[in-house]
């Protein structure tokens, strides 16, 4: 894998991990309205992002695992990080969604 492509793969784990957490955040905001349906629907809009940034995540890991050496760089951590994050806001979205639908 060049650095480029390296690069790359980061990217999308980045850039997907993002529209998933945005889209977490927004079903909690349409829950919070009663609009539990456009919530459900936002949440898994987040799973399919989120699943993108997790596959492009395990060719990093596929990649290391067969023997290549993947870099380890800022670019890759920060990726991670997003991956984590997001994975929180989802949890907390679904916790949220869950008391506002008791409380409706």
């Amino acid at each position: 894998m060049t650095a480029e492509d390296f690069e790359m793969v980061c990217v999308q784990i980045i850039t997907n991990s993002g529209s998933a957490k945005s889209s977490y955040i927004e079903a909690i905001q349409k829950a919070k309205e009663g609009a539990a349906d456009e919530a459900q629907r936002l949440m898994e809009e987040g799973d399919q992002f989120y699943l993108e940034a997790h596959e492009a995540h395990a060719s990093l890991l596929t990649q290391e695992a067969s023997g290549e050496k993947v870099a380890f760089s800022l670019i890759l951590v920060h990726a991670e990080d997003q991956m984590a994050s997001t994975e929180m806001a989802k949890v907390l979205a679904r916790e949220f969604i869950e008391l506002y639908h008791k409380q409706s």
